[in-house]
């Protein structure tokens, strides 16, 4: 019967150790769900071989994996730490588990008859019984709550040493996707064109400006047999416009970079080799590397109003041409990390992963205007 107070002060112990709020979401649940976006990917990969717009249908792919492999990391990263959470609580309260299971396998060693005596008495004996009530319950409520974090535990461990399969697998599937993708925009031929480009003064007008203003305001002077008229154009999409890559903005209009330049236009950081899009249907007025600007497309989505994109790795489409809205315009560069280096640097979040950048500057008129009045962000 001298267990029983001992008990009584390791339940006390643990139940205000216990922290694990009922509602908060399991972080294992947003790897398998992650799981399960990549699956989904890899088929519509395989449907877009038979696509009627292959192009849109493989521009989709490639978005869904660039979102399921995000969510992948972003759920092992969660796992990882709420592993860690619990191996060190568990570790904590090693000395508590001992002292339980101690008392536990002393009672269990006690004869039935003993057990129920106490050297005080019949009073000693029923207090102890009415102790002995109270504490059964919370014993049982320990021991669930103890063998539920170690479930949780071996399962999240279970999770992670899964996961560089399923990485691997949507890593090579996203390349896959962006593999075929190039081709399927190198074989289209189905785009509109407003003009043909004079590659010859293209190149004058290139090695006549120093300024993407100078470039910009020369841009008409490249277009042959520019058919009349404009797109329908996008001033009642003004603030609502999505971004052209997924990202982060890094740098607003205005911000100086590390070098104390400043520019008009902002600056997205992104994963590498992430696909971007044109956010509304859009001549294609330039597209090539230009001044300090690196790979640059200059997207004309009507009149008077120019979109640049700058720091492409690869560029899609044909100057001249008209694009629909979504339509891949090329690939941010750099190289995107193997599964094991995923699955290894899944604990901490660092900003190796959003380590490509990109430069949007919208132009009315040819002035420069903060893009953040044409495209919808989630910094308000």
């Amino acid at each position: 019967m001298r267990g029983l107070a001992a008990l009584a002060g390791i339940l006390i112990a643990g139940a205000v150790a216990a922290q694990d709020p009922a509602s908060a979401p399991a972080p294992g649940d947003a790897a398998r769900a992650a799981a399960e976006r990549l699956s989904r990917a890899g088929r519509m990969l395989d449907e877009a071989k038979g696509a009627r717009n292959r192009v849109k249908a493989l521009s989709e792919t490639v978005h869904a994996y660039e979102d399921g492999l995000e969510a992948m990391r972003e759920g092992l990263r969660r796992a990882a730490i709420r592993e860690e959470t619990l191996t060190r609580a568990l570790q904590s309260r090693e000395d508590d588990v001992a002292r339980l299971l101690g008392v536990l396998m002393a009672m269990g060693d006690t004869p039935a008859p003993v057990l129920l005596l106490h050297p005080s008495g019949p009073v000693g004996t029923a207090r102890s019984g009415m102790i002995l009530t109270e504490v059964t319950p919370a014993l049982n409520a320990r021991a669930t709550e103890l063998r539920e974090r170690l479930n949780e535990v071996a399962i999240l461990r279970g999770l992670q040493e899964t996961a560089a399969d399923t990485l691997a697998k949507g890593l090579q599937g996203a390349q896959k996707a962006r593999t075929t993708l190039s081709q399927a925009v190198a074989d289209r031929t189905d785009l509109p064109r407003r003009f043909t480009e004079d590659p010859v003064k293209t190149a004058l007008l290139i090695a006549s400006t120093e300024t993407l203003e100078g470039f910009a305001s020369g841009l008409s002077e490249i277009a042959v047999d520019e058919a009349p008229g404009s797109l329908p154009g996008i001033a009642d999409r003004k603030g609502h416009l999505p971004l052209p890559v997924q990202g982060r903005i890094l740098r607003r209009a205005g911000e100086q970079d590390a070098a104390g330049i400043a520019r008009p236009g902002i600056v997205m950081a992104t994963r590498p080799r992430a696909l971007v899009t044109t956010p509304a249907p859009a001549t294609v007025r330039y597209r090539g590397p230009l001044l300090d600007y690196g790979n640059v497309i200059i997207l004309e989505p009507q009149a008077g109003i120019l979109l640049v994109l700058a720091g492409l790795d690869v560029v899609y489409g044909d100057t001249g041409q008209v694009l629909p809205g979504g339509s891949p315009v090329g690939l941010m560069g750099g190289t995107a990390p193997d599964a094991d280096l995923i699955s290894s640097a899944s604990l901490q979040e660092t900003g190796a992963e959003h380590s490509e950048t990109l430069y949007i500057e919208v132009r009315e008129n040819n002035s420069p205007v903060d893009p953040a009045q044409w495209f919808k962000t989630d910094e308000g």
